[in-house]
């Protein structure tokens, strides 16, 4: 009898983690895509620079909002040579956060390589949404 009490308060456990990991996933369902911009070094706001500038070493996911618009950061951190791009695969609405989803692209086969220290990473923007970001 004792075992049985002990399996029931379990298994009301385990039905709760699977239930709250399935709302989970719900909230990143994607609702819309999202129109962006990738913007290039010379158009980023001077604060938010020097926020990369400070992270870009060990890489970085930040988040800056200006003037109705949202941009939304990603670096790669130090890599030990040139020729390497960061693409935007995804960036949409779900139901509580915008998702942006990137990939960094080692240097083409048929590009020269420079041995010095890059940092690769990209800037979006887009209008501004009150909602968290998750970067994957």
């Amino acid at each position: 009898m004792k075992k049985r009490c002990v399996y029931i308060p379990s298994m009301l456990v385990i039905l709760l983690l699977l239930t709250a990991c399935h709302a989970g996933r719900d909230n990143m369902k994607k609702l819309r895509d999202i129109e962006f911009t990738v913007v290039s070094p010379q158009e980023i706001p001077e604060e938010l620079e020097s926020l990369i500038s400070e992270k870009k070493e060990g890489g970085f996911q930040l988040t800056y909002a200006d003037k109705g618009y949202l941009y939304m950061a990603y670096g790669y951190g130090k890599r030990d040579t040139s020729g390497y791009s960061v693409e935007v695969e995804e960036c949409y609405e779900a139901q509580d956060v915008i998702c942006m989803k990137t990939n960094l692209k080692g240097p083409p086969k048929d590009e020269e390589i420079i041995g010095e220290n890059t940092y690769p990473f990209v800037v979006v923007k887009i209008e501004y949404v009150e909602k968290d970001v998750v970067f994957e």
